[in-house]
Formats: structure tokens, sequence, C-alpha cells
């Protein structure tokens, strides 16, 4: 039987974080019956519904079939599964780096499960990246709320953090009803800000009808290049600590230094690696840090954000180092895919652009402080 390009894994933010520190996917499974249990996307729903129902803090890993490094045979599932049915069983540890996506997976109304929609293949980059982009701040979520058009994510360790405290919508959603469902649940959770991803096809007309009511407006590109050897100069790999001064002093200028809301910004990293594993770059000049980044290492996926050299020290190639620093760490995990997002009418854009990296997508954020 002919396996599938991509093939998916139950989790939990746990497990996969426990799997990225290992390098590889081992669950219980693998000692009690010898191999790792795998479905297509067609199947999943019935496991799911079987071990997890009503759960709602499953992620699915879509996975690389042809790099898992173990066989893979189509055998019967349990009892009260279809006779003619054959699941894929993955009879050997799963190697992070054959693991091309992360996406949540949440029950219907009911409890139960539906089909999920097909998973990216490894050449699917822009795929890859959305569902990265639409998972982590859901996988790390103290709760979630449906909106019209979409979700809310609440975090309430850091609930200064836009980027864990937002709503993700479809762009056939009105502004007007988007902002009303800010209010609704961003506002009655005591948030002082309002924010919005806008996924879909054509995001631009309603993120600019927010724009136009007062929101503010990011549209980046999302930029993308294979993961290989890097000879330069590179960044260090820190602790978070070392970087927080750098970043407090670039973020939310329009908050007093000492406001608590923007000391602890950086802290959101913390919780987000509870999820993905976290990684802080930083270059010196002497004993002063004078550049930094953050890195996400997703499985086969790298994602680097937040990337920042104070002003005076401009120009002098710490972009280069970060970026560089990045590649080696990411290649060393196994990744085959480095991604960021660039202001579409930014400079930087044409400087990632110069630096091999290309464009797979476009992000719209909108959002408004009160």
């Amino acid at each position: 039987m002919s396996v599938p390009a991509t093939l998916l894994h139950l989790t939990t933010p746990a497990e996969w974080r426990t799997a990225l520190r290992a390098g590889v996917v081992t669950p219980p499974s693998l000692a009690e019956v010898g191999f790792v249990h795998l479905s297509t996307a067609d199947q999943v729903a019935l496991p799911a519904d079987r071990l997890f129902a009503g759960r709602r803090d499953l992620l699915l890993l879509a996975v690389d079939a042809a790099t898992v490094g173990c066989e893979i045979r189509y055998e019967p599932g349990v009892p009260g599964d279809p006779g003619a049915m054959r699941f894929p069983h993955a009879y050997g540890p799963v190697p992070v780096s054959a693991v091309v996506a992360v996406s949540t997976y949440r029950p219907g109304p009911g409890g139960t499960f539906a089909a999920p929609p097909a998973p990216p293949s490894r050449t699917d980059h822009a795929g890859r990246l959305r569902a990265f982009a639409d998972s982590l701040p859901r996988r790390v979520a103290s709760s979630e709320d449906a909106v019209a058009g979409g979700i809310a994510v609440l975090q309430h360790d850091v609930p200064w953090a836009p980027a864990l405290n937002r709503l993700l919508v479809d762009d056939g959603t009105p502004a007007q009803e988007i902002a009303a469902e800010a209010d609704r649940v961003l506002g009655g959770a005591g948030r002082d800000h309002r924010c919005v991803t806008i996924r879909g096809a054509d995001p631009g007309p309603v993120a600019r009808e927010l724009n136009r009511s007062g929101w503010w407006l990011q549209h980046d590109v999302v930029l993308a290049r294979a993961v290989d050897a890097d000879p330069g100069p590179a960044a260090d790999e820190v602790p978070l600590d070392a970087v927080r001064d750098l970043w407090t002093e670039a973020w939310r200028p329009d908050l007093p230094s000492a406001d608590p809301r923007r000391l602890r910004l950086p802290d959101r990293y913390l919780v987000e690696d509870r999820g993905t594993d976290l990684r802080v770059l930083a270059v010196r000049e002497g004993d002063l840090v004078v550049a930094a980044a953050a890195l996400y290492l997703d499985g086969a996926t790298a994602v680097l954000e937040a990337v920042e050299t104070a002003a005076p020290h401009r120009g002098r190639g710490h972009g280069n180092a970060l970026v560089s620093g990045a590649l080696r760490i990411a290649e060393r995990a196994g990744c085959d895919l480095l991604a960021l997002q660039a202001d579409a009418g930014g400079a930087p854009r044409e400087w990632y652009l110069r630096r091999g990296f290309g464009e797979v997508g476009e992000a719209w954020n909108a959002g408004r402080t009160d």
C-alpha cells in the first residue's frame, strides 16, 4: 500500500515540548506495542474520539513519511474500527525533523472530532508557516473563546502580551464585528489592548477598515529560506535575561521605561517555550549586548522573530550574525526551513531578500490600546 506524503500523529503541547528536547517522538505505545500510532487526515478523528473525547488541548503533528527513518506498516486498528481500514504504524522513534507542521485539533460543540484539513507537505512552505502562526498562541493559551469568524486566545500569565492575547479571525468577518468581539472578549478579560490577526486569501480590506476606525495596522510579508551551513560570524545563544534590557528599550516606547507592561513584554517567550523550543540569540560588542533575536524551533521549521539591533550599533553586520546564528542552530536541530516576517513596506524586507530569503505569504494584524 502506498504511503501518503504526510501523516498525522496526535499529541499534546507538553508531549511535543518533551519530544523537541529529546529530538524524537516516543509515545508510550512505542514501548507497549512497538510502534508510533499515525493516521491519515481521513482517519485521525477515530482515535481522537476514542482516546481524547472532549479534549481541547490536542495537537496534530504533520509527519513527512519519507523522512521518518523507520518502517511504516499499514495495519488494522482496534476492535470497533471499520474492518477495511488500515492505520499507518511507524516501527521506531519518529525524529522531530520529520515533523513539518504542528496544528491545533479541537472537537466540535458536541465534543467529537471531525476530519481536519489535509496537512501541508514538506514542500508547502506557506502552509507550514500558516500552521505555526495559527497554532503557537493556541498551544500555550490559558483559554480559547469562540468569536465571529474565528477564535480568541487568552494567556493569563502574560495578559500584557498582545501576541498571546488576541483574536484569530477569517477575512470575511466585518470590521465592526471584529471590533465588537475584541471588546467583548479581550475587554471582558481586563486586557488594555485589542489585537487581531486576520487570516485568509484577502485580509487587506477588513484590516484597512479597522485602520480607518483608529486601529494600528501591521502588514508583513512572510519570508523563508532553506537551512544550510553558514560560514559567517554568528550570534551566540544566551539566556533571556541577557537581552531583556535591549528589547525593553526598543519595545513600546509609548510607555514609561519603568511601566510593568513594558518591562514584562519579553516574558512572553517564557510562556511560548512551553509549546515549542525557544532560543534567544545575542551579539555583543565587548560586554554589551547590542543585537538580539528570538528563534523558535518547531520540528523541521525554524522561525526567527524580534530581530533587533540597538540604534547606535546598526550597520555593523549584526543582522548577518543573527541570521547566521539562527541557521546554525536550526541546522543542528534538523530544521530545513528558516522563516521570519518583515514589514511589507520596510527596508529590512529587501535586506532579507538579498540574504537568500524568498516571499511565501503575508500576514495582517491590527490593534489598538485603550
